[in-house]
């Protein structure tokens, strides 16, 4: 007997605010705990965002147990209410952000200005052998203030180490506390009994000053941070910020249908809303009167308004032009296209690039390493100042290690891939390249051959007129011709009919109405206009019809390309001339193909269509290789046959028929014009719906992979050279030894410095 076959799990998604965490070492210690909890099949925390990203299945674990499992850890964690929106919830985000920003301003302002004040006093006390009853006035002064400091503005940083104390971990804080820690310990024995220190022939020195501007520091370096972090996330905040607050919509009260201004989120599906100049479009929909010209750079990147009319879908967050017009809503709330491109763009930022993993491992162990080379720094310097008879060695030792403890950063290492992505990511949002994590991020930039689907793609996806080849030269001949065929074509519901029709109408031609049109499919129809008896179809129609062809009397001017599909026009039993129609290539991807040459890359086609129709295009557009007559199937298996031989594939469409070729590429991208189910295989969405993006989207990951490999060297680099400077290294061949001070400033500059070099992205250009 067989055993039914059990579905698979269905995963679930779920984005958790965690609060409390300053470093590379919090994020790692949440991200181990989350990760052996039963039902999770991943998780990862951003230090950034401040957000754990967890996959899990749930029917074996539930977000109320997930966030049980973040506040073991010793950091806060809230689910998001059900009301908040997407937009809600990165409005929350942005004024957290502002308030700590303003918190840690104003302590790192008034901690520097007491900084000041104890490094001007402490000058009058430093070299003191007799302390007199002033300098211990001064000293208890000094005592005091750094307390208030130290409880203030540096409460943070021990509040932080003794709750990873109590789960027996440690991290930045843990880092900081000890070092201001130990400064004022041994300040505080210098002060109320110097006589510790005299008997054994040492200065009773303190270094309150040195707790304080220690803090200041650091503050200041927090505060930078985050004024970067917020700058990371403004293309996510842009966005938000685009959806306006309320809507005019038609409603029937006591008086009839009346307009009613609403809040944005009250809007209902199938409501009719009005739109006036200049307004901002408050939620997707479909024109039903009216037209205008309507800013849609938000979403596709592309500066030019796009005409809309009657029948055409308009999105919410763009903003309107000089026109006015009604519209059905047919997308509101979270489904809108404003929401899910910010809810696409907020699981991206969320997400980790592989080459984090590396700094993820050694931040776990990172503090508690530092902690033991600084006991050891310690140790070294006491025994050998003491060996060898060296004035103060226990000063001497003391100052070494917390400098050690102080200019040690693992936020660096944090904040090292993180920040790129989240600049990339923003960046790729404001150029209409919507990036699904980092992970893709990192393989575009591995990409070493583009596959290209034709239709759609490379060229617009339906059929227009290129030329029209008549009997006579006359350009009123060419005219009239275009006339009578688009006259019989209004009546047909073909594709070509379609194109036909278009094209008269985009020349300025008046169609006429017929009689006894005739459709005869797969040949062509026939039609009376204005009296004539007119027959347009392919060439076995008009010889049907006793028309003779006579290819050598229509007047070419170049030759037929063996892309195009010839319509035959025949006016009253006689050939008047053929309309030459094909799939025109989109005018960026001759330059996007230069464009993906110049980044080193091979280019191949894959198409359904004839092979010599796809050379045509490929010859045109500058296409390395086409590959024709391919079925789905056939797109997958010839993308792994070049995943074989060693190459790293991109796969651009826009087809239905294209997602399978997309799931199976290194790189899926999708034209954002195109079929949903495309969209959902791709790594990247194209919004613009050209292969302009798929370069840019190429070029963009190289930057950004160089972006976050300097990142990684300077946070690695930083503390290689770094630790054994403040170790005292230099000291026996230079006399140079760093002060705590000296370190605390280093250790704040690190972060900020590798936050400013991912915020480069922002500025780089890709035109």
């Amino acid at each position: 007997m067989s055993t039914p076959a059990t579905a698979p799990p269905t995963n679930e998604i779920i984005h958790i605010p965690v609060t409390g965490m300053t470093c590379a070492a919090c994020q790692a210690r949440v991200q181990r705990s989350l990760a052996k909890q039963p039902g999770v099949q991943d998780a990862v925390v951003n230090l950034m965002m401040r957000t754990a990203t967890v996959t899990y299945d749930p029917d074996e674990t539930n977000p109320d147990a997930l966030v049980d499992t973040i506040r073991a850890t010793g950091y806060g964690a809230e689910l998001a209410s059900p009301e908040q929106t997407t937009f809600d919830e990165q409005k929350a985000r942005d004024r957290a952000q502002q308030t700590e920003f303003d918190e840690l301003r104003r302590k790192a302002i008034v901690t520097g200005l007491a900084g000041a004040i104890a490094m001007t006093v402490s000058m009058r006390l430093m070299g003191s052998m007799t302390p007199t009853a002033g300098t211990r006035t001064a000293s208890f002064g000094l005592l005091v203030l750094t307390a208030a400091v130290m409880a203030w503005a540096g409460g943070r940083f021990y509040r932080g180490a003794w709750t990873a104390l109590r789960h027996r971990s440690a991290d930045m804080n843990t880092l900081v506390a000890i070092g201001t820690s130990a400064a004022f310990v041994y300040s505080v024995v210098a002060t109320v009994a110097p006589s510790f220190f005299m008997s054994r022939g040492m200065m009773a020195d303190v270094y309150y000053e040195a707790v304080i501007v220690i803090i200041a520091l650091v503050l200041t370096g927090n505060a930078f941070e985050a004024r970067a972090k917020a700058q990371t996330s403004s293309a996510l905040r842009s966005l938000v910020q685009l959806q306006p607050a309320h809507a005019t919509v038609v409603r029937d009260g006591a008086d009839g249908a009346q307009e009613v201004d609403v809040p944005v989120a009250r809007v209902e599906s199938g409501e009719t809303v009005i739109v006036r100049p200049g307004d901002r479009i408050p939620v997707d929909g479909e024109i039903m009167s009216g037209e205008s010209a309507i800013d849609e750079s938000m979403l596709t990147g592309e500066a030019m308004p796009v005409a809309k009319r009657e029948g055409d879908r308009v999105y919410g967050g763009t903003m309107n032009g000089t026109g006015a017009f009604r519209y059905r809503a047919t997308t509101v709330g979270g489904d809108s296209m404003l929401a899910q491109i910010v809810r696409l763009m907020r699981d991206a930022q969320g997400s980790r690039a592989p080459i984090q993993r590396l700094a993820d491992r050694i931040s776990g162990v990172f503090v508690p390493v530092v902690v033991a080379l600084a006991l050891v720094t310690f140790l070294l310097w006491f025994v050998i100042g003491t060996s060898s008879g060296s004035e103060a060695p226990l000063a001497h030792a003391f100052i070494a290690s917390i400098a050690v403890l102080i200019i040690a950063c693992p936020c660096a290492m944090g904040l090292a891939v993180p920040t790129a992505v989240m600049v990339a990511t923003g960046k790729g949002a404001q150029l209409g390249i919507l990036i699904k994590g980092g992970e893709a991020l990192q393989r575009a930039g591995d990409v070493t051959t583009v596959v290209l689907d034709k239709t759609g793609t490379v060229t617009e996806g339906k059929p227009a007129v290129v030329r029209v080849l008549s009997t006579t030269a006359s350009d009123d001949s060419k005219r009239e011709l275009v006339r009578m065929a688009a006259s019989v074509e209004t009546m047909s519901e073909h594709p070509l009919a379609d194109a036909i029709v278009r094209y008269a109408r985009e020349q300025g031609i008046d169609v006429g109405q017929p009689a006894t049109f005739q459709s005869i499919t797969g040949f062509g129809a026939t039609a009376v206009v204005d009296g004539h008896d007119v027959v347009v179809g392919n060439e076995q129609l008009l010889i049907d019809r006793g028309v003779t062809i006579d290819t050598a009397a229509i007047q070419t001017g170049s030759p037929l390309a063996g892309g195009e599909t010839l319509v035959h026009v025949a006016i009253d039993g006689r050939l008047a001339g053929v309309l030459a129609l094909a799939d025109p290539i989109k005018l960026s991807s001759r330059a996007a193909i230069r464009r993906l040459h110049a980044l080193g890359l091979d280019v191949v086609m894959l198409t359904g269509d004839s092979q010599s129709a796809a050379d045509a295009v490929a010859r045109d557009a500058g296409i390395d290789r086409a590959v024709a007559g391919v079925l789905p199937e056939g797109k997958v298996a010839e993308i792994r046959r070049l995943q074989e031989s060693g190459r790293v594939v991109a796969m651009v469409g826009d087809g239905i028929n294209d997602a399978p070729a997309l799931a199976q590429a290194d790189i899926g991208m999708a034209i954002g014009a195109g079929a949903d189910i495309a969209v959902e295989a791709a790594d990247v969405v194209l919004v613009r719906g050209d292969l302009q993006s798929a370069a840019q989207a190429i070029e963009l990951s190289k930057r950004t992979m160089r972006t976050m490999k300097q990142n990684l060297f300077w946070a690695f680099a930083y503390n290689v050279i770094g630790i054994p400077i403040a170790a005292g290294v230099l000291y026996p061949a230079f006399g140079v030894l760093m002060s705590p001070i000296l370190a605390s400033g280093a250790m704040a500059f690190s972060s900020v410095s590798v936050v400013a070099n991912s915020l480069r992205l922002r500025r780089a250009r890709f035109d």
